[in-house]
């Protein structure tokens, strides 16, 4: 093939695109780089220079003071728990609903849609969903962080119209050869949908990873707060250090501005770990999902 005339208007609108898209990518990831190395330098550098991308002097005690004690790696090991076993709760909730909701042909399919539809729109509020939390004998259990979202209605609606947008053919071909209604959806339906699950198992995970409120209204066991809650703390113990010169000179004052940005570091780094995987997936599995109500 022959190399394709472009006009001297397009190259230059190219150009445009490349210096905004650049501009941009700049000033999204510059304060990340920013909070960073903010973390890595001590609280009279922080305070002395307004903005840098490098320490000059590098420090760890932010890190040292949040890894003091085995608080952190058990609220992690909390935090991945609670993302783990909820996601696969909301995946297991969201297609077993949507599937079945799909069918054009199910009996009362209007009517549950609108229930749904209902529960986006109106929510119960803080204090009674609290209340059913105590009835079910939930409190300072980590079922609390995790029953309650166990479907969103949104994503349920966005992977029922991709379900429905399958071909028809193929359950028919899958019923001649045997299949019942669940080989149905876990050997064929569920193989041609990893562009959405992927996409929502990701908005799944990213939403418990970063849900702190539910912890903090349900759990009151500090052995059971998720990283979100033991961070927040930790932070609040950096603030009330406040004024220590009655303490042993010895004593070293923790970094506040450092540690906060530390917290803001090992907070975001794990989860951010996991969109490299499903991030080719997000565009597709959206859109396919959305074509249709």
């Amino acid at each position: 093939m022959g190399k394709q005339y472009r006009s001297t208007s397009e190259k230059i609108f190219d150009a445009f695109n490349y210096v905004f898209l650049a501009l941009f990518g700049l000033l999204a990831i510059l304060p990340f780089i920013f909070v960073i190395s903010g973390s890595f330098a001590t609280d009279a550098e922080i305070t002395k220079r307004a903005v840098f991308l490098i320490p000059k002097t590098f420090s760890l005690d932010a890190y040292k003071f949040i890894f003091s004690t085995d608080t952190i790696m058990r609220s992690i090991g909390v935090s991945i728990y609670v993302t783990v076993i909820g996601t696969i709760v909301n995946l297991f909730f969201t297609v077993t609903m949507a599937y079945p909701m799909a069918r054009r042909n199910l009996m009362g399919r209007n009517m549950i849609l609108n229930l749904v539809i209902f529960t986006m729109l109106f929510g119960g509020g803080m204090i009674p969903t609290y209340l059913v939390i105590r009835e079910l004998h939930l409190l300072d259990s980590l079922n609390s962080l995790i029953l309650p979202g166990a479907i969103s209605a949104f994503n349920l609606i966005i992977v029922k119209n991709f379900f429905q947008e399958l071909p028809p053919g193929l359950e028919e071909a899958a019923k001649i050869d045997g299949c019942n209604e669940l080989s149905l959806l876990w050997k064929i339906v569920l193989p041609l949908s990893k562009p959405v699950l992927a996409t929502f198992t990701l908005f799944y995970a990213v939403g418990h990873w970063n849900n702190f409120f539910s912890a903090l209204l349900y759990i009151n066991d500090p052995s059971k707060w998720p990283l979100q809650v033991m961070l927040r703390q930790i932070v609040m113990l950096s603030q009330s250090a406040g004024d220590l010169s009655s303490m042993d000179p010895t004593f070293v004052q923790p970094p506040e501005q450092s540690i906060k940005m530390a917290v803001i570091v090992v907070g975001t780094i794990p989860i951010l770990c996991v969109y490299p995987f499903l991030q080719k997936h997000f565009a597709k599995g959206v859109l396919l999902g959305s074509i249709k109500g």
